[in-house]
């Protein structure tokens, strides 16, 4: 009996079937890259086989199924009202008890600094014969969840956002099978970035595709404002032939105005609030030149690794003061 859930030790870059290709890329990472002082925070996943087991409870996947044949997603209306029918569904749903005692089970394995770690609970979207497919960003992300019971539920609300309206109409508009498709959730420490900042990095110039520099946007706390574009972050353009000669890459430097930051909620269970950011922080840069080095430089690791451009979300711990990769 295979297990529902593989901490990220286990897992590579080969493993995008079994836990989507955003676990698997953390597993590559922390497998592959740590010897080279790439931080990445380590977590555990649950797997598509147990997506896929949790779908044949209630006749769910036949449920589904039957609800989105002939469903038009240009008609709105019908769209959202499929979905939330869904969504439902899979809320209301419990889980297999074995789903529910390896998930508990894993995440008190995390729990070194108390009962209540803080971890962050992330869809990564799987479908095994399309490597190609880009549900980056479709589904949802709940950070600063704290106990066994928010995680459960954490991981619940994961698997309904696969089918979320804009998921649904993606996989229609490019020819998905929708029972093709599953999701495995990623649980991962938290990094206080609520006490930092955070940001995106690319491994080129995203307007003109230059591959000699390192973009990096930075924002104080956490890092889903920049992801979601409801901030505006501070840049560093930093030159990658300047960093492995060793001299200052850095190129460039615009402040944004970063008037609001995402931090830790202190109810029951954990959450985040977005607040607004006091004009002196506003002034300031989110990052020093340093700490921009050294990202441009676990950026071009991660790179070399993967022989391709990258995409990476970093976030800096304010308690720590240390750098961490928390996706790529």
């Amino acid at each position: 009996m295979s297990p529902y859930t593989l901490p990220f030790t286990e897992l590579g870059r080969h493993d995008v079937a079994k836990v989507g290709g955003k676990n698997s890329s953390l597993g590559e990472m922390i497998s592959e890259l740590a010897a080279l002082n790439v931080s990445v925070p380590g977590g555990f996943a649950t797997t598509a086989q147990a997506y896929r087991d949790f779908l044949q409870r209630d006749n769910l996947a036949e449920r589904i199924a039957e609800t989105l044949a002939g469903l038009d997603v240009s008609d709105v209306a019908a769209l959202a009202d499929a979905g939330a029918k869904i969504r439902d569904w899979i809320l209301s749903t419990p889980f297999p008890a074995r789903l529910q005692e390896e998930i508990v089970s894993s995440y008190r394995a995390m729990c070194d600094s108390g009962p209540e770690t803080a971890v962050a609970v992330r869809s990564s979207a799987t479908a095994e014969d399309l490597p190609e497919a880009s549900f980056a960003g479709q589904q949802e992300t709940l950070l600063n969840v704290r106990g066994a019971e928010a995680v459960l539920k954490a991981v619940h609300e994961v698997f309904a956002s696969l089918f979320n309206d804009r998921a649904i109409a993606y996989r229609e508009h490019h020819g998905f099978d929708h029972s093709e498709v599953a999701l495995s959730a990623g649980v991962q420490h938290m990094v206080r970035s609520d006490l930092g900042s955070s940001g995106v990095m690319f491994t080129l110039d995203t307007d003109s595709g230059f591959r000699d520099v390192v973009l990096i946007t930075a924002s104080w706390g956490l890092g889903e404002t920049v992801v979601q574009g409801a901030v505006n972050p501070d840049e560093f353009y930093l030159y990658k032939p300047a960093l492995a000669s060793g001299h200052d890459p850095v190129l460039r430097r615009n402040r944004g105005s970063k008037a609001i930051e995402m931090v830790y909620h202190n109810r029951p269970g954990g959450g985040v609030e977005t607040r607004n950011v006091e004009e002196e922080r506003r002034l300031r840069f989110s990052i020093r030149d340093e700490q921009a080095t050294d990202l441009a430089r676990q950026a071009v690791i991660i790179e070399q690794h993967y022989g391709k451009p990258m995409d990476i979300e970093w976030a800096l711990d304010g308690d720590s003061g240390k750098l961490y990769i928390v996706q790529a």
